[in-house]
């Protein structure tokens, strides 16, 4: 397997990224705060299953385009960091409805399959999680080091252990601080606003690091 040589930079990006409460942090301390840890974490395990299912087949259909041509890699890199302000953004300007939809979770305890099916298939179907897969992870990406695909590849495997170990941990926090999350919205729109905030600067951060590689 070939290892990217920035990769304790996309390590750092990325955390960044999974730590900042988004989609899938609300989707699970939803999960949490409804039925609890177990639920939380089975769930978690289902999400980043199906997210590494679609990080490997755009890393195919991907991969050999990046390999072959600059204009490709370079609007790869700003459209990446003009997509995170506007998913910052769109998460601050809609944090209230978010963290309404985070509570209504309804119906009864899911089974263990029923949750890991869940989680998959909103790892699976997220078109925010395609566009990420497409325009962030393949900066990280060294063209000189060999194949382009294989480097996607681990890159959302690397993607996926970390978003287990964050996500779970929200999970497991949310499920133990359920009744206190749970009886005020405001709380849950401020995790929204903070990791909106996160993600408009990295999306900045992005586009200058582009900038000053178009200008060398």
């Amino acid at each position: 397997m070939v290892i990217p040589s920035r990769l304790l930079e996309y390590i750092v990006a990325a955390m960044v990224i999974i730590i900042a409460p988004g989609p899938s942090v609300l989707f699970v301390i939803g999960r949490a705060i409804a039925w609890g840890r177990k639920i939380a974490v089975l769930t978690v395990a289902g999400n980043v299953t199906g997210s590494f299912f679609l990080s490997t087949l755009v890393a195919f259909g991907l991969g050999p385009i990046l390999a072959r041509s600059d204009f490709a890699y370079a609007s790869v890199q700003w459209g990446g960091g003009l997509y995170l302000v506007y998913l910052g953004i769109d998460a601050i300007r809609h944090r209230s409805i978010h963290a309404a939809d985070m509570t209504n979770q309804g119906g009864g305890i899911p089974s263990a399959f029923k949750c890991i099916r869940d989680g998959f298939w909103v790892g699976a179907l997220n078109p925010k999680a395609i566009v990420f897969y497409a325009a962030i992870v393949p900066q990280f990406v060294d063209r000189d080091r060999g194949s382009v695909t294989a480097q996607l590849i681990f890159l959302g495997a690397v993607f996926s252990i970390l978003a287990f170990i964050s996500d779970g941990t929200w999970g497991l926090l949310a499920g133990t601080a359920r009744d206190w999350l749970a009886s005020d919205a405001k709380k849950l729109e401020k995790l929204r606003a903070i990791g909106g905030s996160v993600m408009v600067v990295l999306g900045f951060s992005i586009i200058a690091f582009a900038l000053r590689d178009a200008l060398q």
